[in-house]
């Protein structure tokens, strides 16, 4: 039994130090105020700050209209990978989503976000009767 004890003491001890840890350039990208239908794709670049390869296993947006698509491989220590997300700027007004990371790092979870304002389109024919006297 102590055998057993002494062999999960050391297997956590080991976990600990050699752990993936990543850190993100920004954890919140700011569209700010953007056209309706224009480009929502946005990238979250991080670096692998442990000492053992990353894994992420998934990623999940807390809304539809954000996809997010993850690093198809493992990313090695001390090298940059990216999240790419997409928002559906067909949407307007204001936006404020999170995406949630699951990992193999020491910190398993890890949220990050995006927000910003679609603008509503103005109709040319409305600034046409607005220019005009007619």
């Amino acid at each position: 039994m102590k055998t057993i004890t002494l062999f999960f003491a050391i297997l956590f001890i080991s976990i600990s130090f050699n752990a993936q840890e990543f850190k993100f350039e920004d954890e919140t990208i700011d569209y700010g105020k953007i056209e309706k239908a224009s480009n929502g794709e946005r990238t979250f670049v991080f670096t692998n700050t442990g000492d053992q390869p990353l894994i992420i296993q998934k990623i999940k947006s807390s809304c539809g209209c954000t996809v997010p698509k993850k690093p198809s491989g493992p990313v090695m220590p001390g090298e940059k990978g990216e999240i790419k997300v997409s928002y559906d700027t067909k949407r307007v007004g204001g936006f404020s989503k999170s995406i949630t990371i699951t990992s193999n790092a020491k910190n398993a979870v890890k949220v990050i976000k995006i927000k910003g304002f679609v603008n509503k389109e103005i109709s040319l024919e409305k600034e046409k009767s607005i220019l005009s006297d007619n």
